[in-house]
């Protein structure tokens, strides 16, 4: 099965999980939200109005939030602490660090506004250190949909799964990649399509990006893997593996620092294994700045004409070390 981008039935995934926390906490009464006065923007208002007994909005205070929802997983609750992604990763960090993760709670941290996706919120609510930072805690899982509908699966997944994780999901409105069926597993990456020349590893938003960029590297005779590496912690080492069979070329495309992300944990595995050739698409050493998610995606090279590019510059290096003439057919 060849997964395409629709560009026509755009959503935001954080819409994904206010829906779906919705079904589960209906069917779950030990499914509890935690709202730190951003329910409108995380998409729980809803929650919150259909199952108040199950909802606490702590005010402005995350740290208290964590707390409050490490407490209630020690009685056997389920909570999700919704929030901003800035917010829910390094201003809770020590509180989920020594009291969700030392002692292995089973609390999910659920954030909107991930990575550029505030956009002209300004670089202070732009969350691009997240991932990186909660992937370095022992025993936390870290999670990015790619749209809507992986978003409803994935959340109902989180709630099945025992332990500290962490959601991650936009502001902006993204194109449907999935169907409402589409079956997801924890640590499993997706091969959304299949080519031997080189690999494209993306998680989250920028699923859709690696799509478009395999879409025209074809039409130049180039035949790119795409892979949908939506749980980057525990990272699917099979799939990488598997993914640097081609031809030793794998490039990776995250909203987030290309520090400590999806790129760092793709570059671990081919660093302990080696043979493929790593280029990491991402924001580089730098804050993000105000303007729009499409422009900031543009001034970070985070576009499909940036993996093309950097798909023609891998496919003219010898994985071996030397530079070799590849010309991809139809030019």
């Amino acid at each position: 099965m060849t997964y395409t981008v629709d560009n026509d039935n755009k959503k935001p995934t954080r819409n994904g999980f206010g829906d779906e926390i919705v079904a589960l906490g209906k069917e779950n009464p030990d499914i509890y939200v935690i709202d730190v006065d951003i329910a409108k923007s995380c998409k729980t208002d809803s929650f919150a109005k259909q199952l108040p007994q199950q909802h606490v909005n702590v005010g402005i205070a995350e740290q208290n939030a964590a707390g409050l929802a490490a407490g209630l997983a020690t009685t056997g609750k389920i909570p999700f602490v919704a929030t901003y992604a800035v917010f829910g990763s390094l201003r809770m960090g020590e509180q989920i660090r020594q009291s969700i993760c030392y002692p292995k709670l089973n609390v999910k941290i659920a954030c909107s506004h991930g990575g550029l996706t505030p956009g002209n919120d300004g670089g202070s609510h732009q969350a691009i250190e997240d991932m990186g930072v909660l992937r370095t805690f022992p025993g936390m899982t870290v999670v990015m949909p790619a749209d809507y509908n992986a978003t409803r699966a994935l959340t109902r997944k989180a709630a099945e799964w025992q332990g500290p994780m962490f959601l991650r999901f936009t502001r902006d409105a993204m194109p449907t990649i999935y169907g409402p069926d589409e079956e997801f597993e924890i640590g499993k990456a997706k091969v959304l399509r299949e080519g031997e020349d080189l690999a494209i590893i993306a998680n989250g938003d920028t699923v859709r990006l690696a799509l478009e960029a395999a879409e025209l590297l074809a039409t130049e005779g180039v035949q790119a893997r795409v892979v949908d590496m939506h749980t980057i912690k525990p990272l699917d080492v099979d799939e990488v593996r598997r993914s640097m069979q081609c031809h030793g070329r794998v490039i990776t495309v995250e909203d987030h620092t290309i520090m400590g992300g999806l790129g760092s944990a793709v570059s671990e595995v081919v660093a302990e294994h080696g043979g493929a050739m790593v280029r990491r698409i991402g924001v580089q050493d730098q804050f993000g700045q105000s303007a729009t998610y499409e422009e900031l995606l543009e001034l970070n090279g985070i576009t499909a004409t940036n993996i093309v590019a950097t798909a023609r510059e891998l496919l003219a290096l010898d994985p071996a070390g030397g530079h070799v003439e590849v010309q991809p057919q139809g030019r």
